[in-house]
């Protein structure tokens, strides 16, 4: 099994667009199949290093591709592009 995990620093100002993402990222656990479980979270500490973070698992990496292709992710992804300042992604063996 892949654990995908990706955190995001906001720019300020940008609190309704983030919880936009962030409500949007987690409504794809149960749409797109690969996605075996997924936790989107925002951080519990202010002025933290990063302010979300998502916790996601699937079968292979080739699931983890297919999620970060499926159209349904990259519109949502979309949203945060546009509003992170930071991200940094890791993909570990569970």
């Amino acid at each position: 099994m892949i654990r995908h995990i990706v955190m995001w620093k906001f720019r300020a100002g940008t609190e309704a667009q983030a919880e936009e993402f962030l409500s949007g990222l987690a409504a794809l656990e149960g749409r797109i199949d690969c996605i075996r479980a997924m936790t989107v979270r925002k951080s519990a500490v202010e002025n933290s290093a990063y302010d979300a973070a998502l916790i996601a698992d699937f079968d292979s990496m080739e699931d983890v591709e297919k999620y970060k292709t499926d159209p349904r992710h990259v519109s949502v992804a979309a949203i945060c592009s546009a509003i992170r300042t930071e991200r940094c992604a890791i993909d570990v063996e569970v």
